[in-house]
């Protein structure tokens, strides 16, 4: 059995205070004097072990020194950590499907599965939680507007330090830089925001240099018959605001991955001059389908299916995916602006984000349906 230095002082202590109590009361009041001592170098020892974090809405969240278990509050939050700390992960907030195993490793197969919380929905089973001994939940994304309180709240629930990083489209380089230093991978944490910020600025010179009304117009077309779309201005569509006329205007944009219904006829209306599709609807069927010959992007052979591994590249939900399409999409819009190839771009974000290195199959394979016909 192993035995602590603390013990072996405390065990000292008691020997010197036996002692003590034979040579009367002086003796023992300076053995009292001792062993506060020793408590009071044990409670100095534990409380160098932690440290003071201030997360990205302000709060003050006392965390061990050393952090090596974490926990995902939700789905966004699990994307992000798995492209910075995989490792230290103690579990998922839902399950990886064989694709995803296969960059991530089996590894996650038998990782128990906690849900989600402060999303749309409540699932987090906090027992499982709580057995898998997180030393910090993290959750990443927009703030919203009940964030403070909702994360102060689970805190005081779970008896776990709760931190929230903030991570935007525009500025995810800063979102690995907090995550570097909280999770004491500060190297790591520089590489992904360097690669994030060159990302960014890459994509928004370019663009700079194309003028609205030479930008393409399109539509991002979803659903089971593609009668839903991602409209302009909601957060789904960022990477197409960014690129390109998303023609696709209504009154209530849907912050929802599912999108806004629409109909065939409005689509006709807009007409755009480029679809891409979402894995799942109709872009292997919709060439041959009569009713939207009149459509000019399926009748000009111009419509692409966006690729969803290990995530949708587009949105849903919007978190660092979109940094695979913020690169994907303006090179299949505008290729002669661009010194390097969507494949490059692929496996290069494939190495830095998830550190695999894709084969020639693999990269063909993501690529079906995305590059230009």
């Amino acid at each position: 059995m192993r035995i602590s230095k603390q013990s072996i002082l405390r065990g000292a202590a008691s020997l010197l205070c036996a002692g003590a109590l034979c040579m009367g009361v002086t003796a023992f009041a300076g053995c009292s004097s001792g062993d506060q001592a020793v408590s009071s170098q044990s409670s100095q020892a534990a409380q160098s072990q932690t440290r003071m974090f201030t997360d990205s809405l302000g709060r003050e969240v006392e965390l061990p020194a050393n952090i090596e278990r974490i926990c995902p509050s939700g789905h966004t939050a699990q994307q992000v950590l798995l492209t910075m700390a995989p490792d230290k992960m103690v579990g998922l907030s839902q399950t990886l499907s064989d694709d995803q195993l296969a960059i991530f490793g089996d590894r996650f197969k038998d990782y128990p599965v906690f849900g989600a919380v402060l999303g749309a929905k409540d699932d987090l089973n906090r027992e499982a939680v709580a057995a898998a001994d997180p030393q910090v939940i993290i959750d990443t994304g927009e703030v919203k507007n009940d964030a403070e309180e909702s994360l102060d709240a689970l805190q005081d629930q779970l008896g776990i330090p709760v931190v929230f990083v903030e991570a935007y489209l525009d500025d995810y380089g800063a979102a690995y830089k907090t995550l570097g230093e909280l999770l004491g991978m500060e190297d790591r944490g520089n590489e992904l925001s360097a690669y994030c910020d060159s990302i960014y600025e890459d994509v928004e010179s370019t663009m700079a240099a194309i003028p609205e009304s030479e930008r393409v117009n399109m539509a991002y077309l979803l659903g089971e018959n593609g009668l839903n779309a991602i409209a302009k201005t909601s957060v789904q569509g960022q990477v197409i605001d960014m690129v390109a006329n998303n023609v696709v205007v209504v009154d209530d944009a849907s912050g929802k991955g599912t999108g806004n219904e629409i109909s065939l006829e409005q689509i006709a209306v807009w007409d755009p001059e480029l679809i891409i599709f979402q894995k799942g609807s109709i872009y292997g069927t919709v060439g041959d389908d009569p009713a939207w010959q009149g459509i000019a992007a399926i009748a000009n052979d111009n419509y692409y299916e966006v690729s969803n591994n290990p995530w949708c590249w587009m949105n849903n939900p919007p978190t660092v995916n979109q940094l695979m399409g913020m690169q994907w999409l303006p090179r299949l819009l505008y290729p002669d602006a661009f010194d390097d190839s969507i494949q490059d771009v692929t496996k290069e974000y494939y190495k830095t984000m998830y550190g695999r290195d894709l084969t020639d199959a693999e990269l063909s394979e993501l690529l079906e349906g995305a590059l230009p016909k």
